[in-house]
């Protein structure tokens, strides 16, 4: 039991508040389109044909191993840096609780099983696993060379909503790409919140963040630039969709949060960086979905 602890701990899932929540956006989405429109999808979906729960399974076990094998490889990359840093020396390998060979292996197993699970969804998520295990992987060593690292994680968690609708449906739409664009402005405003404090050690090891490049100050503004358009994004998306009420409800409570969070995060002040990172953004994605959802179930008579 203490050795699942140590690597849910190491791949920190309860981070998975953050994307799972649109995933189900997308999710949803696909499920409402599929209804409206069941002539327009392809014929085979996938082997569990018509099933809702097997689909809605597949899709959260996509999710997690995706997000596993991210954090898990994150983790084994940043080992070296994560011992020099005060702030990240307790973490499962530095701290030596897991060896940085079964790091590894934790990576490579959850790749396996997230491409295996998507071959059992339908085609098109398949052929795409690759590109999207391409894009969370790869944001690991982006620290190393860009200051657009923040963005980075920003797209490769925004592969949720579109992702779960291609799940679905087997085809791209607009609706949902625009939650995506939403999730990557939204993740990468939060990304720079959290990377102001290793500003100094990112600076020191020579390392790549928005905070390193431009100071607190600076980065804090491009971080509420980036919320302003994660904040149009999910007001376009209310229009283009011809949501309800209710989505508009949870859409004051997501702009609500990212409000709050640029209220109690300053230059000097770095002490609720954790309550505006977690607790914030972690209320703005869970309540902001379940409204969502919700409209689609009043509005579409989803089931």
């Amino acid at each position: 039991m203490s050795t699942i602890k140590n690597y849910l701990s190491l791949v920190k899932f309860s981070h998975t508040i953050f994307a799972m929540p649109f995933a189900m956006i997308g999710f949803f989405l696909g499920v409402a389109e599929k209804k409206a429109n069941p002539l327009s999808l392809p014929e085979s979906m996938g082997w569990y044909g018509n099933y809702f729960w097997i689909q809605f399974l597949l899709v959260v076990l996509c999710m997690v191993f995706a997000r596993s094998a991210a954090m898990g490889f994150n983790r084994y990359l940043d080992r070296s840096f994560d011992a020099l840093n005060p702030r990240t020396a307790a973490r499962e390998i530095p701290a030596g609780i897991i060896s940085a060979d079964k790091a590894l292996l934790f990576t490579v197993v959850n790749s396996v099983f997230f491409i295996g699970t998507t071959l059992l969804i339908n085609r098109a998520c398949f052929i795409l696993s690759p590109v999207a295990l391409a894009v969370v992987l790869g944001y690991s060593y982006t620290k190393r060379f860009t200051a657009l690292c923040h963005l980075v994680l920003g797209v490769g968690l925004s592969l949720a909503p579109i992702g779960a609708f291609l799940a679905v449906t087997g085809y791209f739409a607009w609706l949902p790409i625009l939650f995506s664009f939403a999730v990557i402005f939204w993740v990468s405003g939060f990304d720079i919140i959290y990377a102001l404090q290793d500003e100094s050690f990112d600076k020191s090891q020579h390392l790549h963040s928005i905070p390193a490049a431009v100071g607190k100050k600076n980065a804090l503004h491009i971080s509420e630039f980036l919320h302003l358009l994660s904040a149009t994004c999910v007001v376009t998306a209310g229009v283009q969709g011809h949501f309800g009420w209710t989505y508009w409800l949870g859409v004051a409570v997501f702009i609500g949060m990212l409000l709050y969070q640029h209220s109690v995060v300053k230059p000097n002040d770095l002490t609720r960086v954790n309550l505006a990172f977690m607790t914030a953004n972690g209320i703005a994605s869970v309540v902001f979905a379940v409204f969502v959802i919700a409209d689609l179930f009043f509005h579409t008579n989803l089931f």
